[in-house]
Protein backbone atom coordinates (compact mmCIF):
# COMPACT_ATOMS: atom_id res chain seq x y z
CA UNK A 1 0.00 0.00 0.00
CA UNK A 2 3.16 2.39 0.76
CA UNK A 3 3.95 2.21 -2.93
CA UNK A 4 0.45 2.77 -3.94
CA UNK A 5 0.60 5.89 -1.97
CA UNK A 6 3.89 7.07 -3.04
CA UNK A 7 2.88 6.93 -6.47
CA UNK A 8 -0.45 8.98 -5.48
CA UNK A 9 1.74 11.27 -3.85
CA UNK A 10 4.00 11.76 -7.17
CA UNK A 11 1.08 12.02 -9.38
CA UNK A 12 -0.03 14.86 -6.79
CA UNK A 13 3.01 16.52 -6.93
CA UNK A 14 3.00 16.76 -10.89
CA UNK A 15 -0.31 17.88 -10.95
CA UNK A 16 0.96 20.95 -8.83
CA UNK A 17 4.13 21.15 -10.89
CA UNK A 18 1.63 21.29 -14.38
CA UNK A 19 -1.29 23.88 -12.81
CA UNK A 20 1.45 25.84 -11.74
CA UNK A 21 3.53 26.08 -15.04
CA UNK A 22 0.04 26.33 -16.93
CA UNK A 23 -0.75 29.58 -14.28
CA UNK A 24 3.21 30.84 -14.85
CA UNK A 25 2.74 30.48 -18.95
CA UNK A 26 -0.85 32.18 -19.01
CA UNK A 27 0.31 35.14 -17.03
CA UNK A 28 3.55 35.43 -19.41
CA UNK A 29 0.67 35.08 -22.64
CA UNK A 30 -1.03 37.76 -21.00
CA UNK A 31 1.46 39.88 -20.67
CA UNK A 32 3.07 39.65 -24.31
CA UNK A 33 0.00 40.39 -25.48
CA UNK A 34 -0.16 43.57 -23.68
CA UNK A 35 3.32 44.42 -25.24
CA UNK A 36 1.76 44.15 -28.63
CA UNK A 37 -0.85 45.16 -28.16
CA UNK A 38 0.86 48.76 -27.06
CA UNK A 39 3.61 47.94 -30.18
CA UNK A 40 0.63 48.07 -32.44
CA UNK A 41 -0.60 51.27 -31.31
CA UNK A 42 2.36 52.67 -31.22
CA UNK A 43 3.22 51.31 -34.97
CA UNK A 44 -0.58 53.34 -36.02
CA UNK A 45 0.52 56.57 -34.35
CA UNK A 46 3.97 56.64 -35.91
CA UNK A 47 2.03 55.63 -39.56
CA UNK A 48 -0.06 58.72 -39.20
CA UNK A 49 2.80 61.09 -38.16
CA UNK A 50 4.49 59.86 -41.26
CA UNK A 51 1.55 60.60 -43.45
CA UNK A 52 1.24 64.05 -41.77
CA UNK A 53 5.11 64.83 -42.55
CA UNK A 54 4.86 63.57 -46.28
CA UNK A 55 1.93 65.52 -46.99
CA UNK A 56 3.29 68.61 -45.46
CA UNK A 57 6.85 68.08 -47.27
CA UNK A 58 4.51 67.65 -50.17
CA UNK A 59 3.04 71.40 -49.50
CA UNK A 60 6.51 72.61 -48.93
CA UNK A 61 7.88 71.25 -52.16
CA UNK A 62 5.37 72.59 -54.24
CA UNK A 63 5.14 76.18 -53.01
CA UNK A 64 8.64 76.12 -53.46
CA UNK A 65 9.51 77.70 -57.24
CA UNK A 66 10.51 74.52 -59.84
CA UNK A 67 13.67 75.56 -61.11
CA UNK A 68 14.75 75.67 -57.18
CA UNK A 69 15.00 72.26 -55.51
CA UNK A 70 15.39 72.23 -52.02
CA UNK A 71 18.68 71.59 -51.82
CA UNK A 72 20.27 73.95 -53.86
CA UNK A 73 21.32 77.53 -52.59
CA UNK A 74 19.59 80.46 -53.62
CA UNK A 75 21.46 82.54 -56.51
CA UNK A 76 22.51 85.37 -54.08
CA UNK A 77 25.25 83.03 -52.62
Amino acid sequence: MSTANQHLQRLEQQLVELQSQLAFQEDTIQSLNQVVTRQQQQIENLNELLISQKSQLSLITDSLDGSQSPTEKPPHY
